[in-house]
């Protein structure tokens, strides 16, 4: 969750809104119609009709991501989401981009720690031409020598341009996993190394494809003007006899009880310091999970949030700041255990890293100490309530989690039903989870610190 840093006076002004808008939102319920169910080969399928305009969204996920690779293999699934887009055997290279954007559609695809999804939206009467593309690259993807090489250099060109030559990146997606975590499976880089991408063979990309690209690992959610016979039978023509696989051995995520750890990163493309500061986090779908949501909402949630207050307005040390259970990988949404509830705070250069700690620890502490005022928790709940239902306007925010819903937690239901739980925290739940896991003993930090840039620039590798 992001502060928008409006003015004081627009920042006033919507805080007393939310408060107005409180008993509206709380008295607009809605249900998500949902219909569920699993083809013959283990795929399965999340229905959602919605005839209100004539648009759907097709969305797949795939339950693999970065924490399922091998040592020597880093970056595959990041690989493998460039490689998706390479064309397959009945729809070449380019033939998906010209389809979808002929017809006013968006397409892409995103690589996450636990996850690969891919998605279009388009008019609803070309459904089945996006059913087409997906299954037939689920079923004969290109993977050719050719293909390979052209997306190992362009995930190496992603990766000097997004995040070696990027202020910030390299610290928070090389450096932040391997503080917070002691699991290689999840302290590595969800980008890969040049290396392990040059290591990487036909053959190795095939039996990734063949292991996590299978319809039984896969989650087909569709959303938006559809009538749902129609839609149940272009799935079982398009997709119902592509061959399940055996599944995949899923890796052990689990952490060990370390204690956390400081360390100082020298970033010569930073222009002012930031640091990072991380707690282990509970188990997903958790009470503690559900309070500490809540609790970084409290922390970060708009504009009348408490960072936003305390620490960018009153003691104007921070600038600007970011946080989520699972930041900067995952969000709540898609949180699988272990993670982490991790917050980035860029800061002025007349405050030292641990002048921050002390700050945000010192805001942790009021909660440790005095729980949540009600009607602070009021507009928390009506802030979390706003955004949720922005989430679902459209057709493809309910596709996402209705997917990862399905993923996750075998339970597409919780898109009708989590929001209520979360607006049944209490203050009470919400100091106990502040007490139980924002400790000092427990917290990692990296601060990132400007450094000289080296002579001559950075070569590319």
């Amino acid at each position: 969750m992001k502060p928008n840093g409006p003015s004081f006076v627009l920042s006033t002004f919507m805080k007393y809104l939310t408060l107005l808008l409180a008993p509206l939102l709380a008295a607009a319920d809605y249900t998500v119609p949902i219909e569920r169910y699993t083809l013959p080969n283990g795929m399965r399928v999340v229905l959602s009709q919605d005839n209100a305009v004539p648009v759907v969204a097709v969305y797949v996920i795939y339950n693999v991501g970065a924490r399922s690779e091998e040592k020597g293999r880093t970056g595959f699934a990041h690989l493998f989401e460039h490689m998706m887009f390479e064309g397959s055997a009945n729809a070449p290279k380019g033939t998906q981009d010209k389809i979808i954007e002929s017809n006013g559609g968006q397409m892409n695809g995103s690589t996450h720690p636990d996850y690969t999804d891919y998605f279009e939206t388009l008019p609803s009467n070309k459904l089945a031409s996006a059913l087409f593309l997906e299954s037939d690259r689920m079923r004969s993807l290109d993977i050719s020598a050719e293909n390979l090489q052209n997306q190992k250099e362009a995930v190496k060109q992603e990766r000097r341009l997004r995040f070696d030559n990027e202020p910030y990146s390299t610290a928070i997606v090389d450096r932040w996993p391997q503080i917070a975590f002691h699991n290689w499976q999840s302290s590595h880089s969800l980008i890969g190394s040049f290396e392990d991408l040059n290591a990487a063979s036909v053959e190795d990309v095939r039996r990734f494809f063949k292991t996590y690209y299978a319809p039984n690992n896969a989650v087909l959610a569709i959303v938006g003007d559809i009538k749902i016979p129609e839609t149940k039978k272009l799935i079982d023509q398009y997709f119902s006899d592509i061959p399940q696989q055996p599944p995949p051995k899923r890796p052990d995520l689990s952490e060990p009880g370390a204690k956390g750890a400081t360390e100082i990163y020298k970033d010569p493309l930073a222009n002012v310091p930031g640091v990072i500061i991380g707690y282990p986090g509970p188990p997903r779908r958790s009470a503690d999970f559900n309070a500490l949501y809540m609790l970084d909402a409290v922390f970060t949630g708009g504009d009348s949030s408490r960072f936003q207050l305390d620490l960018v307005k009153g003691k104007q040390s921070v600038l600007q700041f970011e946080a989520n259970p699972g930041w900067p990988f995952a969000a709540a949404n898609d949180y699988k255990a272990p993670e982490m509830y991790a917050m980035f705070m860029l800061h002025k250069p007349n405050f030292n890293g641990t002048q921050i700690i002390s700050q945000v620890q010192d805001e942790i502490a009021k909660i440790q100490k005095d729980g949540v005022p009600q009607d602070e928790l009021q507009r928390v709940r009506t802030y979390v309530r706003s955004t949720g239902i922005m989430q679902l306007q459209s057709a493809l925010g309910r596709a996402r989690l209705l997917g990862q819903y399905e993923v996750f937690d075998n339970n597409p239901g919780l898109i009708n039903t989590e929001m209520q739980t979360y607006m049944g925290v209490t203050s009470e739940q919400i100091q106990a989870v502040a007490r139980k896991y924002l400790v000092p003993e427990k917290r990692s930090v990296l601060e990132i610190v400007p450094a000289p840039k080296p002579q001559g620039g950075k070569e590319g590798q």
